[in-house]
């Protein structure tokens, strides 16, 4: 059971953690420059993870398993952090940008699970939506 829910459990823990850092970045740097000490930063950090937690690992040979995805994922990324060091400089609250996004996404990957990877969109996954976009009514007046 732990092994389910530690990995949920550092997921929200980051993500407070990274809403903090981005609401943080000063207002007098560009969120680009920023990013470049992150993903240094990252870069150095996952390599030091790789070789603790992965003993006579060889990360050369990991890189000759790479596909497209993490080399998408690297530019997708930059969105991410970019949009929201943007939409805390234009006045977006760490208590209501989350969920507004969080609404939104939920709806997008339901459609995008659905049509991609053919799980299931039953009625109560349609209400769940309406439900968050309701909130989302009540979030934002």
């Amino acid at each position: 059971m732990f092994s389910y829910i530690w990995p949920i459990g550092l997921v929200v823990f980051s993500n407070v953690m990274y809403q903090i850092c981005a609401k943080s970045t000063p207002e007098s740097i560009n969120p680009l420059a920023s990013l470049t000490i992150t993903y240094a930063v990252s870069a150095i950090v996952s390599g030091i993870l790789y070789y603790v937690l992965n003993k006579g690992g060889n990360l050369a040979r990991e890189y000759s398993h790479l596909s497209w995805s993490s080399f998408v994922l690297g530019v997708v990324i930059i969105g991410l952090e970019v949009g929201w060091i943007y939409a805390y400089k234009a006045g977006w609250q760490v208590s209501t940008g989350m969920v507004v996004q969080s609404s939104f996404l939920a709806v997008a990957l339901l459609l995008v699970g659905y049509l991609l990877y053919h799980e299931a969109l039953n009625p109560s996954k349609v209400i769940g939506v309406l439900i968050c976009l309701v909130g989302l009514y009540f979030i934002n007046r």
